[in-house]
Formats: structure tokens, sequence, C-alpha cells
């Protein structure tokens, strides 16, 4: 890839539409792919409002290079990252690489980038990295609103074990999760309830189409789950097949796990294999999730959010003929058991209702306070409660952890996550080891929440 400064900017706009409008006439939607050449990836990407079609309406969302969702890079551990974020919007934004274990002075959640302006994020992808992660804003206060308007995108670290047969062999596709709501052609404001409960969409979108159908060509699929959703959960069914669970948010589980049902909660990602066992269209369902959402008297002029009481489809995948699936893979990574933690910390999320304030240990984000602070290579046991009466997932910066427990119970599967859900009242164990120096944060990632004052300072020297 040439690195001069017109080969960058045909990158950033021109080649992406033409990616992004091939994606739409093609029978399954799947965002414009930007891979890594000869170990780099050079990529100037505007964040700018941009006309598009949805489910069959236009609209005017705010997109990534032109498309929604934003364009997936991919690449490899070691390959050299330089991307200029050039800020088109109306108002200031930034950029937060979700889940990449990366220096905070990079993936700098404090930085602003004001409209009209540009930034570089610059860096080398982690050594022994491999996973489903994304891309968003992460402007404190605007987080939620640039969120739903639609920036969003999926990064995806390819690994040597992608190399096994069981994985080389099967389908690959990705599958960004999200919901939108439409108002006079543009994403609809926030009402007061939103800033509660947190914001969804009448539309859930598959890669930014309604229900969407995916003709399989072969027998197994290698599905890549996001949950890019500002609130929305996403508890996920496959009729007449079970899912194996063989990577969470930070890479490889050690072996497959069987699934009935998969719970992807706000900002969450899986990878799941799906064996084909007989011919026939199979929905992916969207199963109901209570997470305890709060409705106001109609007489304030807000009203509550019901939660789905049924079942719907959210896409249909179909089976080639006569298939044959693959065997599951016997081992994936190797997973080190952490032990002996040097300290223990504790967070506990609180909420406000009749305010519309979140707090964690009863205070509200402050940029100039550290909250938390560590050495690195100190392992740290992290005890996060949900002292309020909804869910709230938590997810921390830079540092990947493993669960121990979650609700007083083992965790069922070892795995590198940056993201756990609680509901009311749980209690969440986290064997978090410290690495990279700086300063970052932690939050609630239903991104309304975080906005309104969820979120804390880790610093680590």
């Amino acid at each position: 890839m040439r690195t001069d400064r017109r080969s960058v900017l045909k990158l950033g706009a021109g080649l992406l539409l033409s990616h992004w409008v091939r994606a739409q006439r093609a029978s399954w939607p799947e965002p414009p792919v930007l891979r890594a050449q000869e170990g780099r990836l050079l990529l100037e990407l505007p964040a700018a409002p941009t006309r598009l079609k949805v489910a069959g309406r236009e609209a005017l969302l705010w997109t990534y290079g032109g498309s929604f969702p934003g364009p997936t890079l991919r690449v490899r551990p070691g390959d050299e990252v330089r991307l200029t974020l050039v800020n088109r919007l109306p108002e200031a934004t930034n950029l937060h690489w979700h889940g990449l274990p990366i220096p905070p002075k990079v993936d700098d959640p404090f930085r602003e980038i004001p409209k009209g302006e540009a930034w570089t994020y610059a860096f080398t992808v982690p050594k022994e990295l491999a996973g489903t992660f994304w891309y968003h804003p992460h402007l404190h206060g605007k987080v939620a609103p640039q969120l739903f308007a639609g920036l969003a995108g999926a990064l995806v670290v390819e690994s040597p074990l992608d190399r096994l047969p069981e994985l080389q062999e099967a389908e690959e596709h990705l599958l960004v999760l999200k919901d939108l709501a439409l108002e006079n052609g543009q994403p609809a404001p926030h009402t007061p309830m939103d800033w509660v409960n947190g914001k969804e969409g009448d539309l859930v979108l598959v890669n930014g189409a309604l229900r969407p159908t995916l003709q399989a060509q072969k027998a197994t699929l290698r599905l890549r789950l996001l949950n890019a959703a500002n609130a929305r959960y996403f508890r996920l069914r496959l009729e007449d097949h079970p899912l194996y669970l063989i990577a969470a948010d930070g890479g490889f589980l050690e072996e497959p796990y069987e699934l009935e049902e998969l719970l992807l909660a706000p900002g969450e990602r899986a990878e799941v294999l799906v064996r084909f066992r007989k011919e026939g269209a199979f929905r992916l369902l969207l199963l109901p999730y209570e997470r305890g959402v709060h409705a106001m008297p109609m007489a304030h002029g807000m009203h509550g959010m019901a939660p789905a009481d049924q079942e719907e489809p959210l896409l249909t995948l179909v089976a080639p003929q006569n298939p044959k699936p693959l065997p599951l893979p016997l081992r994936l990574a190797r997973l080190p058991r952490l032990e002996k933690p040097q300290a223990t910390w504790r967070l506990v999320f609180g909420e406000d209702m009749m305010a519309g304030r979140f707090f964690i240990n009863g205070q509200a984000f402050d940029p100039k306070r550290v909250d938390l602070r560590g050495q690195q290579g100190q392992l740290i046991l992290l005890e996060v409660e949900n002292g309020g009466d909804m869910d709230h997932p938590f997810h921390l910066h830079t540092h990947p952890f493993q669960v121990l427990s979650l609700g007083g119970k083992p965790f069922p599967h070892r795995a590198w996550k940056d993201t756990v859900n609680l509901k009311a009242k749980e209690v969440a164990r986290l064997l978090v080891p410290l690495g990279l120096p700086g300063r970052t944060v932690f939050h609630c990632h239903i991104v309304e929440h975080e906005d309104r004052g969820m979120m804390g300072v880790l610093e680590v020297g």
C-alpha cells in the first residue's frame, strides 16, 4: 500500500463508497472490509453525516467512511495501524478502540477532536492478540447520541489459530447487531427516559439491514457477533441448532462451549460456530430480555419502555443441500491461570432515577479525579457490585480480565473479557492483570449511563 497522501485519501473516501455499494447489492449485507497490506493499515477515515437507505427508508446517519456500520478493519498481530480520523461532524468527537490492549495515550478517552479537525491514531497490534473488537466514539457526554446515530465499526485481529482446519474451512461472517429509531429521516433524539433507561430503537438491524437472509455455502458457519447497540441486549437462539462458543471479547476460549442461548450485553462480542445438521431455513431469534427498565408517570411528559414480550426473528440462515458439518476443534487457546492477586478493589454501581444520574462508589465521573491507582504488573481482584435495580454491563479499557465468578457462581469458562454484565444486586469477581501504564477509564456500557456519570478513572504507573 502506498503511503502518499493521495492514496490514503482515496482509501478513506472513494474506495469505501464503492465497497459499500457492492455490499448493498448483494443478498447478504456486510460492511466493507479494509485489510492491512504488507504489515500496515494506513487509512484516512472521515466521520460525517451521510444519507443512506435503511430498512427501505431514507435517513441521514452519522457514519465512518460513508457506511453503516463502518468499515471492518482486518489486521494481524504485529501490524502497524495508522488511522487518521477526520471530523466532519457538526460537533467534537473522538475514537475508542474497544477491547484493544494498546497504550492509553493512544486509546485516549479524554481526547477531543473539534469539528473540522483531524487526529491520527498510531499503534502496533499487540502480539498474541486475536479476536473481534470494535471502534466507536468516546467523548464524554456525547457518546450516546453519536453511537446511536450510526458511528460504529468492527476490527478483526486474525490469528494463527484461524488456520485450524475446523476454522479455516468454515464460512465466516461478521454480524454487527445494532438498533435504530428514525424520526423525520434522522436518528430519533433522546427523550428524558432514554437517558434513564438507555435508548433502544424499533429497527433491530444486522449489518444495517432489517431481517436479512444468509444463504450458506458451507455446512459450518463461523459468526463474529458484535453488540454495537446503546442499551439493547441481544438474547439469541438458533432454531433447531445449538451454538458453539469459540471466542469471547478478548479472543479464543480453550475449547468450544455449547450453548442453547447466547446473551450479548452492549459492547460484548462473541464468536460462534453453527453446524447445520439438516437442510432448511432457520431463524436466529431475538428472545425477550428483562433488564429492569424504569417507567415514569405520563404526567411528567415521559413514558416508559416496555421490554419485548415475544421472540422475533433477527435474521434467517439457509443451510446448503446435504450439509456435512466440520468437526469441532478439540483445543483452541492456552489461557494463563491467574493466581494470588496482590490487591483487592471494590466498585459499586448506583442510580438516582429521578435525577437521571448514575454513580460508581457514590461519585459521578470527574475526569480530573483518579479513582483507582495501581502498578504495572500487579494482579488485582476487582469486585464489582451492581447496587442498582437494572442491569449494568461493566467495561474496562486497556486491561483485559478473566471473570472468576458472577452472581456468586463460578464463571462457566475461562476467557479474556473486557465487558461483563451484572444483573441487579449481582457481584462480579474479576482477575485483572494491570498491563500498560497510563490513565484510562472503566464504566457502564449502557452509554447513556456512562454519559450521565457511571464512569471512573484508573491510573497505572
